[in-house]
């Protein structure tokens, strides 16, 4: 079975009275450890389906699970508890709070968590010298290069040890050095941490790092 199966998605966005179809009909199956890359036009669906596979949306129609869980069929404080253990989402613009040092901005969503200070901070460290980044644990993001930026949002991602990463445009505003070192540590993560990644990306060469890579255009994927 699929560690990854979207089975006959469509999601349909309402603005006033029209109805604006985004996906249409969409199924994707991907296995545990495999390294997607998504591409496709600007307004294809490609975040649309990243939120929807990480339990932020909910698909129209159709059924989504991950690692055997059906996340279509969950609501609230189960669904963040899921989505805490089971995902990490790595963004274009980091989304780190500055007034957060490097190490409390990982720690982040270890909150949610049943897990005392000490441990918290002890997963944090590890993450942020997985990162390559463990001498810049009281770092403010105004103190860190974009590329450091990137690298501590990673550790946060994956602080919490969830089986699929899903990164949304990760290099997209990097410079080519910077996003090369950022791909390079996504494909450590899959193949010595055995993540499961799928990555959107506009970037043909961002997307050579994939084992497998898929198209999606006006909601509909293609190999």
């Amino acid at each position: 079975m699929a560690f990854v199966e979207v089975k006959d998605v469509r999601k349909t966005y309402r603005r006033d009275t029209q109805e604006i179809p985004v996906l249409e009909g969409l199924s994707l199956s991907i296995p545990e450890g495999e390294f997607v890359a998504l591409m496709g036009p600007s307004g294809s669906g490609k975040t649309t389906l990243l939120n929807l596979v990480g339990g932020i949306d909910q698909p129209t129609s159709g059924d989504i699970e991950v690692a055997g869980t059906d996340i279509g069929r969950m609501r609230g404080a189960a669904l963040a508890r899921w989505r805490s253990t089971t995902i990490g989402y790595i963004f274009q613009l980091y989304n780190l709070m500055p007034v957060l040092t490097a190490l409390q901005n990982v720690e982040l969503p270890l909150l949610l968590l049943r897990m005392s200070g000490a441990e918290r901070r002890k997963r944090a460290r590890f993450a942020l010298d997985l990162v390559g980044l463990g001498d810049r644990l009281d770092h403010y993001p105004r103190q860190l290069s974009g590329g450091q930026e990137q690298r501590v949002a990673i550790a946060r991602a994956v602080v919490s040890d969830p089986r699929l990463l899903l990164a949304d445009e990760p290099t997209g505003d990097l410079d080519r050095k910077a996003g090369e070192e950022i791909l390079q540590l996504l494909d450590r993560l899959n193949t010595e941490f055995k993540k499961t990644i799928i990555m959107v990306t506009h970037d043909p060469h961002a997307a050579e790092r994939a084992h497998r890579l898929v198209h999606l255009d006006k909601g509909v994927l293609s190999a």
